[in-house]
């Protein structure tokens, strides 16, 4: 079954916190240039660096995002919208994937906003993963 143990206490922590855990801390990187106009396929691209904790696929090919579009934003650049799911209604990491994805997009030098929303329909099911996210998870 894949979905969070509801339980279970899932937490998640910060890259800058490594050391606490005996790992290295990842060096900071910088805000994305992005030349030029802003197109989907950069959107798409920021949107799989965003994991679930407990599933290593990102929430583009776990089939967690449903709809994404962008428009121009009041003093310049562009404001993006994301509506997702988890792949269960009880996970409490739910605002920490959204917020992820959230940072992940304002990243994007075009960017000047962006919202992530999470939706519950139609509800998630295994059959939205897709094919290379179905590989990792050898379910194919």
């Amino acid at each position: 079954h894949l979905g969070h143990p509801c339980e279970v206490t899932c937490c998640r922590i910060e890259g800058g916190d490594a050391d606490a855990l005996g790992q290295e801390t990842p060096v900071e990187t910088e805000k994305k240039a992005v030349s030029g106009e802003l197109n989907e396929e950069q959107i798409w691209e920021a949107l799989k660096t965003c994991f679930d904790p407990e599933i290593p696929v990102n929430i583009v090919d776990l089939g967690l995002v449903y709809d994404m579009y962008h428009e121009a934003a009041a003093g310049g650049g562009r404001k993006v919208f994301v509506k997702m799911t988890l792949t269960a209604p009880g996970c409490g990491m739910g605002p920490v994937i959204a917020g992820d994805a959230q940072s992940k997009l304002l990243e994007l030098d075009a960017v000047a906003d962006a919202s992530v929303e999470v939706v519950w329909d139609p509800p998630w099911h295994q059959s939205m993963i897709s094919g290379e996210g179905r590989k990792i998870l050898g379910i194919e």
